[in-house]
């Protein structure tokens, strides 16, 4: 797709108050997620107690996985960027799949009060990072759960697919390696993330009909169900 078929189809979109509407909705959508992530994340940590031993992590070397778990999530949002540079469609969608993510997983880091891992350390004086990233802030595994999400955002397009599904696994093994999160924070992040994804395909219905997924018969279902004409 070259430079001027981009900014024609940016100019189609953009040109439909409906979209920019949605688009205003989930930018907001977004920045109260990340308010609420902020103090529920902050209070997890407070009231955190004890650690636990983990099955896996009592086997697994403790590494530096520094790069990965700062610089890597970095250019994930930023690879993020330049797929809705290009698929503008998806906006919407991404923008409020992404703060139900962050919604419910702060639902979550405020249930269950447990300590970060015995080797724990944060070693990263990032101070953007230290904002979202607070340490009794464990379960569910954000770093394993937002690129997972964006792969079934993004599964018609087998190479965005692989990409970001590696990248999962990726970020999923560096907080493994890192001690940076027990185990079941980071195989519960996959199932959670499916189901946020259907949540989130069910609620925001609109959005998600722009994209173009080969969708479940329950998407398609739940999609017939709760979407209006556009």
């Amino acid at each position: 797709m070259h430079l001027g078929s981009i900014l024609k189809n940016q100019r189609f979109y953009w040109s439909h108050q409906n979209f920019t509407i949605s688009v205003m909705y989930g930018i907001i959508f977004l920045c109260v997620s990340l308010v609420v992530n902020f103090f529920a994340g902050t209070y997890a940590t407070f009231i955190a107690s004890n650690s636990v031993q983990d099955i896996l992590l009592d086997f697994l070397p403790r590494l530096n996985v520094e790069i990965v778990f700062v610089q890597g999530i970095v250019l994930l949002f930023f690879l993020v960027l330049v797929i809705l540079f290009y698929k503008p469609e998806a906006i919407p969608f991404v923008l409020k799949s992404l703060a139900l993510f962050v919604f419910i997983r702060s639902f979550f880091i405020i249930l269950t009060h447990l300590a970060p891992f015995t080797e724990y350390q944060i070693s990263s004086n990032n101070s953007i990072v230290n904002k979202f990233t607070f340490g009794g802030d464990l379960f569910f595994s954000a770093h394993t759960g937002i690129p997972f999400l964006m792969a079934l955002i993004f599964w018609g397009d087998h190479y965005l697919r692989v990409i970001f599904v590696l990248l999962s696994l990726l970020f999923a093994a560096a907080v493994l390696f890192g001690h940076l999160h027990y185990s079941i924070d980071v195989f519960a992040a996959f199932f959670i993330t499916y189901t946020i994804f259907h949540v989130a395909a069910i609620l925001f219905a609109k959005d998600f009909k722009r994209l173009d997924l080969p969708n479940s018969w329950f998407l398609r279902f739940s999609s017939r169900l709760f979407s209006k004409n556009i």
